[in-house]
């Protein structure tokens, strides 16, 4: 879940952030904080490649 969340937090970030352009990283905006924090989930309790060889391992 962790996986699958994280990943697709930082695709919907990413989009939003080249639909507003430059915009979306002045920290005026909400955006840029919510980018950042995807960021930080996506390597706490490890990486994305961490968790694949943990599920990996699970099957």
């Amino acid at each position: 879940a962790k996986l699958f969340a994280t990943e697709t937090a930082e695709a919907v970030c990413s989009a939003a952030i080249q639909t507003l352009g430059g915009y979306g990283y002045v920290s005026d905006f909400p955006l840029e904080r919510i980018y950042r924090d995807v960021r930080v989930c996506q390597i706490y309790e490890g990486t994305s490649d961490v968790q694949k060889i943990i599920i990996t391992r699970a099957l």
